[in-house]
């Protein structure tokens, strides 16, 4: 069986219309217009947006330099405290 797409699995969308959908997806489109634009249900847009999502933020954590225990100290941060200004 030959897939009509190899970064979507068992979808009926073709590769060219995923593509389609990626680069609005880069240019900031809501799904709305990228469903109008593609011809696609706003539904699928939706869920294929939603992954592309999750696989960022699976890359964000990968690369993040605070990973594991993270310990804190009771430092201020900010302009220090006036005297006679309440609130």
């Amino acid at each position: 069986m030959v897939s009509k797409n190899r970064y979507y699995r068992c979808s009926k969308i073709s590769e060219a219309k995923f593509r389609q959908i990626v680069r609005c997806f880069a240019l900031d489109f809501t799904a709305v217009s990228t469903a109008e634009l593609t011809g696609t249900s706003v539904r699928s847009v939706n869920n294929i947006f939603l992954k592309i999502r999750r696989r960022i933020a699976e890359s964000c954590e990968l690369e993040s330099p605070l990973q594991g225990a993270v310990e804190v100290d009771e430092s201020y941060f900010g302009a220090h405290r006036v005297r006679g200004k309440r609130g």
